[in-house]
């Protein structure tokens, strides 16, 4: 992966930082989001779901793209990317110490989209 090479992920950060920092504000979102690239962002959420579950979603979504897409293959890519990001050295995949914690595995994106407005709508009004 280009992402893994030191010297793309220092510019990248470099970028990320800079349009986290927009006067606007910037919904941004990856695997090292909230501990390495905006670390004291006012809102974390660490996003997860069973495996399963996330390589159904990924299987559905290639599938109205491309014909023969397999449900296994999907399942084992995803297993080896989650294995190589959470092992890696650098900005290894975990969630931020504060990030609420989001199980999406039996949830659909509205109700994601609520437990989200659910948390920054009572921060935003205090």
């Amino acid at each position: 992966m280009v992402s893994a090479i030191p010297g793309v992920r220092q510019a990248l950060l470099a970028f990320q930082r800079e349009v986290a920092e927009s006067p606007k504000g910037a919904v941004l979102d990856g695997r090292d989001i909230g501990t390495v690239v905006c670390p004291d962002a006012d809102f974390k959420f660490y996003i997860a779901a069973s495996l399963e579950a996330r390589a159904e979603r990924r299987y559905k979504e290639l599938q109205k793209q491309q014909d023969n897409v397999i449900y296994r293959t999907v399942l084992l890519d995803l297993e080896r990317r989650d294995q190589r990001d959470s092992t890696r050295t650098v900005a290894p995949l975990k969630p931020a110490d504060d990030a609420v914690y989001i199980d999406t595995t039996e949830m659909d994106l509205q109700a994601v989209f609520e437990k989200i407005v659910s948390v920054i709508l009572p921060a935003a009004s205090a």
